[in-house]
């Protein structure tokens, strides 16, 4: 793209063409990117995928070996241009970096550093210090605060640099779970209310299912799906996709029978029903949501039920977690499903117990699988 040309100025951040090759290989392909105003675009998938890398390239902090990353429909492509964009964004890093100095140092320093005159200083600091919960620790020394503490300063000083794009490398890494939690859910707050357009990485699911308004799943190096959360991780496009997102059954089986949108699969010796088109032959995979799947104790007599899929079947193992617990019953083939804790008491389950597991059709998707 010339100098000349312009992207979409719909988009708060848009890449094009871009690739980064480090040590003689290609890390990093991204055909085309969009990030929408005020959208929060989160950018999930294993270890070595890419992310840290696709969002160095968006923030401008690396320079890909082809591309053009383009910010309100005007490409940025001189050195002074980078430097303009960077006084109006934020980045924040899995390590807060704070300097050796008190956390109202940290906090103010970008602001300072632009400038900024001192009451609009201490008005913006005190603001997001009061936000992120830490105003108390304002002449505590940086160095000195627990991971939570030092996470929320660092983000109290992205945010009191009013940014309109917000860049966040894993923010919640390393965190124990109830401080984990009480900081996602004070951040979460913080993007409703401020709507800044926000580019996050990170390989935690339920990150993701909180925070984004889109999901872009990336796997060595490219992109594998783009979309909301619930068609994401609802609708996975392959096996490996689903596979990682690990939030769900996947069987192999082949279609039997096809009539009115409601598709017959075999699955170990047992047939499930998915409100889907597929022709009979074809190899699929059936990806099903634990969530979905209900467990109740078999009855004398069948109860009337809009769940079309109902297997008989032993439970065969149980894995508590936090209040859930994932119980696993063999109905020809595993069949795991996500419970309370209460209800396997209430039910009076246990290893061994006859069970019938239910789910709708619609509840199932089908992935072609290749032949």
């Amino acid at each position: 793209m010339s100098q000349g040309q312009m992207g979409s100025p719909q988009y708060a951040v848009e890449a094009a063409g871009l690739s980064v090759v480090l040590g003689g290989h290609k890390v990093l392909e991204i055909p085309s990117l969009q990030v929408n105003p005020n959208e929060v675009l989160v950018v999930i998938g294993p270890n070595g995928s890419g992310k840290s890398t696709l969002l160095l390239c968006l923030a401008l902090l690396l320079k890909p070996a082809t591309g053009t990353i383009t910010y309100k429909g005007i490409p940025i492509l001189s050195s002074n241009q980078v430097l303009q964009l960077h006084r109006r964004l934020s980045v924040v890093f899995q390590e807060p970096l704070l300097l050796n100095s008190t956390v109202w140092d940290n906090v103010t320093l970008g602001l300072r550093l632009r400038g900024i005159k001192k009451d609009e200083v201490a008005a913006r600091a005190e603001k997001w210090l009061e936000r992120f919960g830490i105003a108390p620790l304002a002449k505590r020394q940086a160095r000195k605060l627990s991971g939570g503490e030092a996470k929320r300063v660092s983000l109290a000083r992205a945010f009191v640099l009013q940014p309109e794009v917000l860049f966040l490398d894993e923010p919640f890494n390393a965190l124990d779970s109830p401080t984990r939690q009480a900081l996602l859910e004070d951040f979460e707050s913080v993007l409703r209310e401020t709507k800044v357009t926000t580019v996050m990485v990170t390989h935690d699911r339920n990150e993701a299912l909180v925070l984004a308004d889109r999901v872009a799943v990336l796997m060595n190096g490219s992109i594998r799906q783009l979309g909301t959360p619930e068609e994401v991780f609802g609708s996975p496009s392959d096996e490996e996709l689903a596979a990682f997102v690990e939030a769900g059954n996947i069987l192999h089986g082949t279609v039997v029978s096809q009539s009115n949108g409601v598709t017959t699969i075999a699955v170990g010796g047992r047939q499930i029903q998915a409100v889907a088109n597929a022709a009979i032959g074809t190899r699929v995979t059936v990806y099903l949501h634990y969530e979905d799947v209900t467990i109740n104790l078999p009855l004398a007599e069948p109860v009337l039920t809009s769940a079309r899929n109902q297997l008989r079947g032993t439970i065969v193992k149980m894995f508590p977690f936090a209040s859930q617990i994932k119980v696993t019953i063999d109905c020809g083939f595993a069949l795991a499903s996500v419970i309370t804790r209460r209800s396997w008491e209430e039910l009076g389950l246990g290893l061994g117990r006859e069970v019938v597991a239910s789910f709708k059709a619609s509840s199932v998707h089908l992935i072609l699988r290749p032949e």
